[in-house]
């Protein structure tokens, strides 16, 4: 599903308009986006937790040379299925 889908999901869910919909859909991922970025964490109870995590700085290899190379540290999003969201796909 992309994102034209899930409005027209929603719009088929509520009583708005795909114009609507659109915006909230994305003011919502904005705004998850911002607050994960500026090192918040979102939680939506029964869906999942969004969160920046630290990546360390580890090893790796150029696959076409083989040689070591150091890959450095960064920060990454991260998302956690809630329970409710694990046990409704386990059912499908």
């Amino acid at each position: 599903m992309n994102k034209g889908e899930l409005v027209d999901a929603v719009v088929s869910k509520t009583q708005t308009t795909k114009k609507e919909a659109d915006a909230i859909l994305t003011a919502t991922f904005e705004t998850i986006m911002d607050a994960v970025a500026s090192g918040e964490k979102v939680t939506l109870v029964g869906f999942g937790t969004f969160e920046a995590r630290q990546r360390a700085e580890r090893e790796g290899r150029n696959p076409q040379t083989g040689k070591t190379i150091t890959i450095p540290a960064t920060t990454v999003p991260a998302f956690s299925a809630g329970k409710q969201f694990k046990e409704s796909v386990a059912e499908s």
